[in-house]
């Protein structure tokens, strides 16, 4: 059984994936900006921690608290993460610096931090939530699509230079999940143009992204539990988990249409 800290564990697919986890035996550190959020998961056996990722001293006493009561930390699952749509030009780059700490700064910190460890140990795995939008780029996501671009990019690289010490690099890349994920960024979308010149299309895209956050085609979050269960749990890990709705062949039409063609598949799917 493995030591195992999962960031983003009060809510979501993070919540779900850490009791999953944690039925099967393993040793689960549930962490979260807010201790409260998660007192609900010491039923299932489940090691509440704060853990606030845009904060280095938070990251480091995390880690160091593991360390102390178990020894080792055989996987880190960075979950944590949002997203936040908009026009690039009505994006406060305040706001898109947010992202990129959340989402990416935040994660490499973590994993800088139990890199030492796992390499010591010869072994760990580090399992990293991007999405196929880390592949391809939908309508007015510049700032979020950035952030996992970013991550796809950093786990390829931090993959390579691990390999020596035996830890595996996973990326989990979902499609459309049945969240509130959708619904929140719209939000954000339509907040974000207000008055201004890309309201129309800024308004026409959040109703689409409600509607398809909405409708009964989407993946159940299950899916993406199960495939973070089997990087975890299989002794050579797939770098890549291309899961959920629309994922795979929306990443094949971005491969092998021209350029101007996907984007307005984009613009129109909106």
């Amino acid at each position: 059984m493995k030591t195992i800290l999962i960031t983003g564990a009060s809510s979501g697919i993070g919540r779900q994936t850490a009791i999953a986890l944690a039925k099967q035996g393993h040793t689960v550190y549930g962490a979260a900006r807010r201790l409260d959020k998660l007192q609900d998961l010491v039923q299932f056996n489940i090691k509440p921690i704060q853990l606030d990722v845009t904060d280095p001293d938070s990251c480091q006493v995390a880690v160091k608290t593991i360390i102390a009561a178990a020894g080792r930390i055989d996987v880190l699952i960075n979950n944590a993460g949002y997203g936040s749509y908009g026009a690039v030009e009505d994006v406060p780059l305040a706001e898109a610096k947010q992202q990129f700490d959340v989402n990416l700064f935040g994660l490499a910190s973590l994993t800088k931090l139990v890199l030492p460890y796992m390499r010591q140990q010869h072994a760990g795995t580090i399992i990293n939530t991007s999405s196929m939008g880390g592949r391809l780029t939908s309508f007015m996501g510049a700032w979020y699509h950035a952030t996992k671009y970013a991550i796809e990019g950093f786990s390829d690289a931090l993959r390579m230079e691990t390999r020596p010490f035996g830890i595996h690099v996973v990326l989990i890349e979902p499609g459309a999940i049945k969240t509130n994920w959708g619904s929140i960024a719209a939000d954000h979308l339509a907040a974000s143009a207000k008055d201004g010149a890309y309201a129309e299309m800024a308004t026409s895209a959040a109703a689409g992204m409600r509607r398809l956050y909405g409708s009964k085609l989407l993946s159940r979050p299950e899916i993406v539990s199960r495939a973070m269960l089997k990087a975890v749990n299989h002794r050579h890990p797939r770098p890549r988990y291309l899961i959920g709705m629309g994922a795979k062949p929306l990443v094949f039409l971005h491969t092998i249409l021209p350029t101007r063609w996907f984007d307005t598949l984009m613009i129109h799917a909106s």
